[in-house]
């Protein structure tokens, strides 16, 4: 994260790779006032076992880029709505230099930035693998209980 105000929209990433049981770091560092240690932590990453990056910031949002700028592991950029709504930070994100590539998902979506990990991280974990698949049929699960609950309401016009 950029700063430890992204942690409100970072949790729901946490919670969902706690769920999967996959290890994660939590850290605060900022492209602009820590850039020592934000290149310390992009350079050392693989070889520390990170395999994919989830990077969050808001306003310049430059910390997925340049992250990304310094290691070979996929990065993922999440813009965080911290002004103009996260339009300056989606931007900031999506826009990358040719040979810098970000995946970004959209504004404060920390949820589908974890998930987006896990199916990166799944191609070569079966157990995983496993644990996407239920995740994804609860999902469907979902919606059609919410369309079931929804064809027991009744309107003198509602036709179906």
């Amino acid at each position: 994260m950029g700063s430890v105000s992204d942690w409100s929209v970072m949790e729901k990433a946490a919670d969902l790779l706690n769920q999967f049981g996959v290890p994660f770091e939590l850290n605060a560092l900022s492209a602009h006032r820590t850039p020592n240690e934000v290149e310390t932590f992009a350079n050392n990453a693989k070889k520390r076992g990170i395999e994919v990056i989830v990077a969050a910031a808001g306003m310049a949002a430059h910390l997925p880029g340049v992250v990304a700028s310094m290691t070979t592991l996929p990065v993922i950029g999440v813009p965080i709505s911290a002004s103009l709504e996260g339009m300056d930070a989606l931007l900031a994100i999506v826009q990358m230099p040719a040979g810098i590539p970000v995946a970004t998902v959209g504004i404060n979506a920390s949820l589908n930035a974890a998930i987006l990990a896990v199916q990166i991280l799944a191609n070569s974990d079966e157990k995983l693998q496993q644990k996407l698949t239920d995740y994804k049929e609860n999902l469907k699960k979902k919606i059609v209980d919410a369309n079931n609950k929804l064809s027991e309401i009744n309107y003198p016009f509602k036709t179906n």
